[in-house]
């Protein structure tokens, strides 16, 4: 009788053993599928270059991406918190017709649909001949009107407000689709939480553009030093901004010539560190697998390498810009078309705004080399020296990187061949109707620039036109010819 009873007792205990491993695997199960299985991205996505790089993943989605419907119903809930009256277009994206989210948004299923970035929300540059027109798209150029400092505030400011709470955005979310009780559930208690506490965490990090002694960015900038500072370096806030272009970034292989150096100041030694830092930038976290994420850098390395600056799409002299080589040859050349162009120079002689170089000190480097080497990832990395100056830049595709200077405090050509004196001490940025006679984008007060666009004022920190005084003295018919072969690069 005890024997029976024992076996009895011993095949109850296995019963319930198999249960409770049957009922650990469908939650693990469940757990996985709704939260972490990963669906790669459609085929329209993958097997064209430029759609790859405008809406291919590069990770970010894992750590830093936000539940797709929480970002959709965003604007619905926080209009006034937009810098304008169209919702996320308001912020100057990148979006082509008949695409779901602009350029450099990805959506991705992990689990559930999650928005995140890729390089493409600041390097898709854009252009009209005129208002009435549809933009043109170019990837990898630079992204002129995005506002990206604003939708940093966005992002941090619906996430502080009260009514960023699970009633009121599961019931936004009722009015736009039906969801399952289920995935209800999991955005009610987990989703929106979780997304909530994120974005707080980001406030601290973000403290610095909430300073009202600090000048906007601005379209088409970032201060993507101090962004390195604080997120990936971890240091502490100090009184330095340096707002810059978002740059261009085709024809990258330009820089394997030796000597060069990257970023504006010649911070970085290649571009391999480069697109790794800004990819990290994006990730927000240690990527989950270096095998997996170094090789959509050396897929993103590939593609910006080969990708050819886009030719001026309008009417040029040839005539006069036969004539305007040899006066670059004879002005220019010296500094962007040979062994100085792309290698760090003193500040000295060129004399425009310093404040960029502020913001970057050698121990901010050395700090940053580390932080990637803790995540084992073997690259050249950041030049661990101080700044000294600005990289005379090259001047592919020049017509399409307006406004001018490092800090874009030049809305045109015409206006960098000006003295500092008579540059516009005020103009807006972000529209994106060409200056086809100046050769920039149109900026003046009495336009709808200053409706879409952002106002930048020199007299402001970091804001200067000062410097770059060559060309400024030339014959007025110099300067014609000069600007016409330019339209040529």
């Amino acid at each position: 009788m005890g024997a029976a009873e024992d076996a009895m007792k011993h095949r109850k205990l296995i019963r319930i053993v198999a249960v409770l491993a049957v009922v650990i695997a469908a939650g693990a199960l469940f757990t996985w599928y709704k939260f972490f299985r990963e669906e790669p991205q459609p085929a329209w996505v993958m097997n064209d270059p430029d759609m790859r790089f405008k809406y291919g993943s590069i990770g970010g989605e894992r750590d830093a991406g936000i539940p797709y419907w929480i970002f959709y119903v965003l604007p619905r809930m926080f209009p006034e918190k937009i810098p304008g009256p169209n919702g996320f277009a308001s912020f100057g994206f990148a979006w082509e017709q008949g695409q779901e989210l602009p350029v450099g948004f990805v959506k991705k299923v992990i689990g559930f649909e999650r928005v995140g970035n890729n390089c493409a929300v600041c390097h898709t540059g854009s252009y009209r001949s005129s208002e009435n027109e549809n933009p043109t798209f170019v990837p990898t150029g630079p992204g002129h009107t995005f506002n990206l400092e604003a939708m940093f505030r966005f992002l941090v400011d619906c996430a502080k407000d009260p009514r960023f709470n699970s009633d009121n955005l599961m019931h936004e979310i009722g009015l736009v689709t039906d969801l399952s009780w289920i995935d209800s559930a999991i955005y009610r208690f987990v989703l929106i939480p979780i997304t909530k506490k994120r974005l707080l965490e980001r406030e601290a990090q973000f403290a610095w553009i909430y300073r009202h002694d600090f000048p906007e960015w601005g379209r088409g900038r970032d201060d993507a030093m101090n962004l390195t500072k604080y997120f990936l370096v971890g240091s502490p806030m100090d009184d330095s901004i340096g707002p810059t272009d978002m740059p261009s970034i085709w024809n990258l292989k330009k820089y394997d010539r030796e000597g060069t150096t990257l970023n504006w100041a010649g911070d970085s030694h290649d571009k391999y560190s480069v697109i790794i830092d800004s990819a990290l930038g994006l990730l927000g976290a240690r990527p989950k697998s270096n095998e997996e994420f170094l090789d959509e850098v050396k897929w993103l390395q590939d593609y910006l390498s080969a990708k050819a600056p886009p030719k001026y799409p309008f009417a040029i002299d040839e005539a006069q810009a036969a004539s305007g080589k040899t006066v670059f040859e004879r002005e220019c050349a010296r500094c962007h078309a040979s062994d100085l162009t792309g290698a760090r120079m003193d500040l000295r002689g060129v004399d425009t705004d310093p404040e960029r170089l502020w913001t970057w000190k050698k121990e901010h480097a050395v700090a940053a080399n580390d932080k990637v080497k803790e995540f084992d990832i073997d690259r050249k990395g950041l030049v661990e020296a101080d700044l000294i100056g600005y990289n005379p830049p090259f001047l592919d595709g020049l017509w399409l990187r307006a406004p001018y200077l490092h800090n874009g405090a030049v809305p045109t050509l015409r206006d960098m061949l000006k003295p500092p004196a008579e540059r516009p001490a005020v103009f807006w940025r972000g529209y994106d109707v060409y200056d086809a006679v100046n050769v920039g984008f149109v900026s003046g007060g009495d336009t709808r620039a200053a409706e879409t666009g952002t106002k930048h004022d020199v007299a402001e920190r970091s804001n200067g036109n000062g410097g770059h005084l060559f060309g400024t003295a030339l014959p007025e018919a110099e300067k014609e010819v000069l600007v016409e072969y330019l339209k040529t690069l």
